[in-house]
């Protein structure tokens, strides 16, 4: 076995991985108990789709794809920061019992 095969089955078993982790998270996002577990669990399949699409890159030999693998980071990140500040908006209008006097 050459270095070129071992990379196309090292890909293809990643992608395998990969698909199993999205499934689990699927499963979180559908059963998580709370808001955050859900958020953090979306945040978790983006990262995951990241990984996916560079493996993907690898395994065609298209690098061209390792471009939409940085989009959807950054696009993961900022989400990551939406959700954060709708979280904490959240908690903020809860602790004062929507009393926005003090803002």
């Amino acid at each position: 076995m050459n270095g070129a095969e071992f990379l196309a089955w090292a890909s293809l078993f990643a992608m395998a991985l990969l698909g199993m982790a999205m499934a689990l998270s699927t499963i979180r996002v559908v059963i998580g108990p709370s808001f955050g577990d859900r958020v953090l669990a979306l945040d978790l399949m983006t990262n995951i789709a990241l990984a996916f699409v560079a493996a993907f890159a690898i395994h065609t030999g298209v690098m061209l794809y390792l471009d939409i693998a940085l989009a959807l980071g950054l696009v993961g990140f900022l989400s990551a920061l939406a959700f954060a500040r709708f979280m904490l908006v959240q908690f903020d209008s809860e602790q004062t019992n929507g009393d926005r006097t003090g803002l």
